[in-house]
């Protein structure tokens, strides 16, 4: 199985050519340069991995939650390049994404989701898999709620911007440079592929959670961004 994974969801851009064993990888802290670098990057890895595009059995990408900007240019990359190739995709989730890159057996996963608020979900682990706990959510950090029981690991920038939240839910341990990857995006979606568990190009959607997508004048002036 040959899967090519995009994740773009925060200002981290990388990419992904494997066939469930080994991986070749391309990352790197874009800022706000996916757009530029996200084409070159997929290019690279396929060479890296010796694989043309349309030899692919299914592309996957993270759907989010995110970056609005992010998550719009790896949901438009990914549908051009399957709808030119005519491969499926494989959306998967941001927060589940993270939480196996994590490598925890139950991990709350957690990002800056700005204007004062963090993605969330909770997964546990389960081989190459991840079993949602708690649904992915966007909600202010006092709102988080702590998981049920004990050995439970935190992982995301989330809590480097809200260091206060770990403390509150009582996680054991707490890895707030852990991010979603391309990799795991590409781990996740392998069983997904061989179950026939894709969409068509233009099906594949990116998943906001939140919905709004601009800011009052009085957000902008105060310094707020999404």
């Amino acid at each position: 199985m040959r899967i090519l994974a995009l994740e773009t969801s925060t200002s981290w851009c990388s990419v992904a050519v494997g066939d469930g064993r080994d991986w070749h990888e391309r990352a790197v802290d874009a800022g706000n340069a996916h757009s530029t670098l996200l084409l070159p990057m997929i290019r690279c890895a396929l060479a890296d991995a010796g694989w043309p595009l349309a030899s692919l059995d299914a592309i996957a990408f993270g759907a989010g939650p995110g970056s609005f900007t992010g998550l719009r240019i790896g949901c438009g990359v990914t549908q051009g390049l399957a709808l030119g190739a005519d491969l499926p995709v494989v959306p998967v989730g941001t927060l589940a994404a993270l939480a196996l890159a994590d490598g925890g057996a139950h991990v709350v996963a957690c990002l800056d989701a700005r204007m004062r608020e963090v993605y969330v979900a909770a997964y546990a682990r389960d081989g190459e898999a991840v079993r949602e706990v708690t649904a992915p959510a966007v909600l202010v950090p006092d709102a988080v709620a702590a998981p049920v029981g004990g050995g439970w690991r935190g992982a995301g920038n989330g809590f480097l911007a809200y260091p206060e939240l770990a403390r509150r839910l009582r996680l054991d341990a707490v890895d707030d440079t852990a991010r979603p990857t391309a990799q795991s995006v590409g781990r996740l979606a392998v069983a997904r592929v061989a179950a026939g568990d894709t969409v068509r190009a233009a099906a594949a959607l990116p998943f906001y959670v939140r919905h709004r997508v601009a800011l009052t004048t009085a957000e902008r002036t105060a310094g707020a961004v999404l």
